[in-house]
């Protein structure tokens, strides 16, 4: 296995669009890296140039120590398992797992031994005799994996791997692949659109948006102490709800808003903000960002609350989704399942003041990080 380190990388189209600005990042051996991040982000065009297949405009990239900016796809010692599963429809599995093998001239023997071995691993054996159109999707996936893996590749590289599949088949490979990283120790570098899927499996993410990276972190890190506003509102789900505003003192702390729907929301009596004296914060600017999870439900008139009224209700079983419109804009809370809170009723929302954000609406960073 092998490190996996870009310096600079830039990639700009003819016409001048900058897809991927100025990435800097070191992917040790044996870690697993999530690329993750909205639609045109380019987080696929970063892991193209890796694989090769996108070269880089300006900067370096390097496979266990070696620049590779010039060195061929086939030469990077590096496997790549495609969304589209990329199979011969023609060929039965056994022929799909042995076909890279056998255009490297390896011995048949070793050929017959890795593919044996990649069926084992992926519990594909009893599908080896079969052809791409008589699998399922996950089925297919895994055979996919399993052409990467008899390569036995400094790097493996998954793009989008598990967007054909349904909700269910996701949720399974998904850790069948977390599983194979474990038993490996394998270099992999992961990209996806779907933030679950990243939180789940990567060891730490690298979250992207209009080509550049907003921040790289541990997944529970990026949900704890997101950077900028652009990551506290895609990481997690719902989203983190915000609200503009600023924070006065006014029988005690409160986070007040301008404009026609005015909110004047409590914070509490021994509430500190992260990472910054509360006199830092006080008669500025602010955006607050708070996560669905982190609000309250109370009586209509509780003290350490402000009224809302209750517009949408998702019961979900485990939990309930509430939906308002705080200040005018569109406000989430989770709550536990069976939780007794009907349409028009007005209902006192309190919020936990330590799991608080807050940032500079200006430029988007936060301040209590």
């Amino acid at each position: 296995m092998a490190s996996v380190t870009l310096s600079g990388v830039t990639k700009i189209y003819p016409g001048g669009f900058r897809a991927v600005s100025r990435v800097d990042l070191d992917v040790a051996d044996g870690e697993f890296v999530v690329f993750v991040g909205p639609s045109g982000c380019g987080k696929s065009t970063t892991l193209r140039m890796i694989a090769g297949l996108e070269s880089a405009t300006e900067g370096s990239i390097a496979i266990g120590g070696r620049i590779v900016n010039d060195v061929e796809p086939r030469d990077r010692n590096i496997a790549m398992v495609f969304q589209s599963y990329a199979l011969y429809p023609h060929m039965t599995v056994r022929d799909n797992l042995a076909f890279g093998l056998k255009l490297r001239k390896e011995p048949r023997a070793d050929i017959e031994r890795k593919v044996a071995q990649a069926a084992r691993t992926l519990d594909i054996g009893e599908l080896l005799d079969r052809k791409p159109a008589a699998l399922s999707g996950g089925q297919r996936q895994r055979v996919a994996l399993g052409r990467a893996l008899v390569r036995d590749p400094a790097v493996f590289l998954f793009d989008e791997p598990l967007s054909n599949l349904d909700a269910k088949m996701r949720v399974q490979m998904r850790a069948e692949i977390s599983r194979l990283h474990q038993r490996l120790g394998a270099t992999m570098i992961y990209v996806t659109h779907d933030q679950t899927e990243a939180m789940t499996m990567g060891q730490r993410l690298v979250v992207m948006h209009q080509g550049e990276v907003q921040q790289v972190d541990a997944p529970l890190a990026l949900y704890e102490r997101p950077a900028n506003l652009f990551v506290g509102g895609f990481i997690g789900s719902p989203a983190m709800n915000f609200l503009d505003g600023r924070i006065v003192r006014r029988d005690g702390l409160r986070f007040v808003t301008d404009g026609p729907q005015r909110l004047s929301a409590p914070l509490p009596a021994d509430w500190r903000p992260r990472g910054a004296p509360v006199e830092t914060l006080l008669d500025r600017p602010l955006t607050l960002g708070i996560r669905p999870e982190h609000v309250r439900l109370r009586e209509a008139g509780a003290a350490d609350a402000f009224p809302a009224v209750v517009q949408l209700v998702e019961p979900l079983g485990n939990e309930t989704l509430l939906y308002f419109t705080v200040a005018g804009r569109m406000f989430v809370v989770r709550s536990p399942g069976g939780v007794e809170a009907g349409v028009d009723r007005q209902v006192g929302l309190a919020l936990a003041g330590e799991r608080a954000h807050f940032f500079d609406p200006e430029t988007g960073r936060s301040l209590t990080v």
